[in-house]
């Protein structure tokens, strides 16, 4: 891969052209042709950078998963930590919504493809070690969840993975009114903080 002024580039204009014709034809429907002529380079100059469009993907999906991680390290910042779980959720939403065709691509590929089923879960990863992190902290701070700590953390980034794609993708629920962003925002962080930050004599602003 050329790393050279001119060769970031070129590698940068692959990867927007990419998320542009994903979002235009779905992944499956993507030929490296597409991509390169979207970018204006040559089909030939995309194999100076990536292997096939699996490699791309994977380089897009980095790129998701790097912006999440940098905000989701709020978490562990001293503060409102209800308003750290808000901007941790604003960013796995935001981020969702920039790279859905990528998300749509891996979730798909994941069914049928044991090397996406674990970079799915590699995927995931990141968000479940954060917010495992994030327990012990409120745990640390007296707040006890009463629940298995690594199952919970599973179990909140399905909540955020799952909603995100019902109302992105699926369409949202049968007579439920679509969610604008910030509605959508403040219910996942009310569910994972009044989860996590569990303790009876305490009320919040959040919790009411």
């Amino acid at each position: 891969m050329p790393n050279t002024p001119k060769g970031r580039r070129t590698e940068a204009a692959f990867l927007e052209a990419a998320r542009k014709v994903f979002a235009e034809k779905g992944y499956f429907n993507t030929k490296i042709s597409d991509i390169a002529a979207a970018a204006g380079r040559s089909t030939g100059s995309f194999y100076n950078y990536y292997d096939n469009k699996e490699e791309l993907l994977e380089a897009l999906l980095d790129q998701f998963s790097a912006e999440v991680q940098g905000t989701t390290a709020r978490l562990h910042h001293k503060g409102d930590p209800y308003e750290n779980i808000v901007e941790a959720v604003r960013a796995y939403w935001s981020g969702y919504r920039k790279y859905l065709p990528e998300m749509i691509g891996v979730f798909q590929m994941s069914m049928t493809d044991p090397d996406y089923t674990r970079r799915w879960r590699r995927n995931r990863a990141a968000g479940v070690r954060s917010i495992i992190d994030g327990i012990a902290r409120a745990r640390s701070e007296g707040y006890d969840p009463g629940l298995d700590t690594e199952v919970l953390a599973s179990a909140l980034v399905s909540t955020l993975e799952s909603f995100c794609w019902v109302w992105m993708v699926g369409g949202g629920d049968e007579d439920v009114p679509a969610p604008d962003d910030e509605t959508a925002i403040r219910t996942l962080a009310a569910i994972w903080y009044r989860t996590v930050f569990h303790n009876p004599g305490t009320r919040s602003a959040a919790t009411g």
